[in-house]
């Protein structure tokens, strides 16, 4: 088998229905450890919300993939970091001057917010971090003056409310954004120039250069992870991803549930 290295996003695909890393995902991804097999993580989410899973898997010296290819970090070290600038950042923030609607913004570790709001106390709770208090003209007051933009910007609320907030980004930044829905009441909000597909080529060139996408097996559930499996030697869909992933897919495993991901690494790996 050409497979050297595997990449799987997290939520809905690797985690099960305690949100953790079951005992037979732990115990597969320490079989392909001893075959010197990274097992990378690559999502969404800030690094500080992949190190505990990083840690139950015994893969905390492995390099990790964050905000869908926006921060790539290897020894804790970024090889690669791409911002929204403070100028869009600006301009986002300013249609939510009624509060209609929650507002995070994240930079590498860092996670601001105006208040712990249901939707802030949610977020930590699917993701064990806690953000940071703080007003979003202070956050980017600071970031104009250090010279730093967003890794993520996420906006979450009631449907109608990020409907509106969808429609005028798009329409103003159709170029410069990457607007993503995982749901009605989210929007993930990332530089348009970053994918996870980017982000695995960015640490095979830098950390595996004796690797290619030939060499490359690949485990997702959502839109964002349709270019990944698609461009990998084997792209698996865990049962319960989109339609349109799983049209897409090389292979469709088990539910993320009913351990997919495990089941997929001991058949091809």
């Amino acid at each position: 088998m050409s497979i050297k290295i595997a990449f799987t996003d997290i939520d809905g695909t690797l985690l099960n229905k305690e949100r953790v890393p079951s005992s037979a995902l732990k115990t597969e991804v320490a079989r392909i450890n001893e075959q010197d097999i990274p097992f990378v993580l690559i999502s969404s989410r800030m690094p500080s919300a992949m190190y505990h899973i990083q840690k139950d898997l015994n893969i905390k010296n492995t390099p990790i993939i964050c905000y869908n290819g926006g921060l790539v970090l290897v020894d804790n070290k970024s090889i690669h970091s791409t911002e929204i600038p403070c100028s869009i950042l600006e301009i986002i923030t300013a249609l939510n001057t009624e509060k209609k609607f929650h507002i995070s913004l994240y930079n590498n570790n860092d996670w601001y917010v105006e208040e712990m709001d249901f939707w802030a106390k949610r977020e930590e709770n699917n993701t064990k971090v806690t953000p940071e208090i703080k007003s979003i003209e202070a956050v980017l007051e600071n970031w104009k003056s250090t010279n730093k933009g967003a890794h993520k910007v996420m906006c979450m609320g009631d449907k109608e409310e990020l409907d509106i907030v969808m429609e005028s980004l798009t329409l103003a930044f159709p170029e410069e954004l990457h607007l993503y829905r995982s749901k009605d009441t989210y929007i993930e909000i990332a530089n348009k120039e970053i994918s996870k597909l980017t982000g695995i080529k960015t640490l095979l060139e830098n950390s595996y250069s004796d690797l290619s996408l030939e060499n490359c097996i690949a485990f997702g559930d959502n839109y964002n992870d349709i270019e990944m499996l698609d461009a990998v030697k084997i792209g698996v869909a865990v049962q319960n991803a989109k339609k349109e992933v799983l049209a897409i897919a090389n292979d469709i495993t088990d539910t993320n549930h009913n351990d997919g991901v495990a089941k997929a690494i001991e058949k091809y790996l």
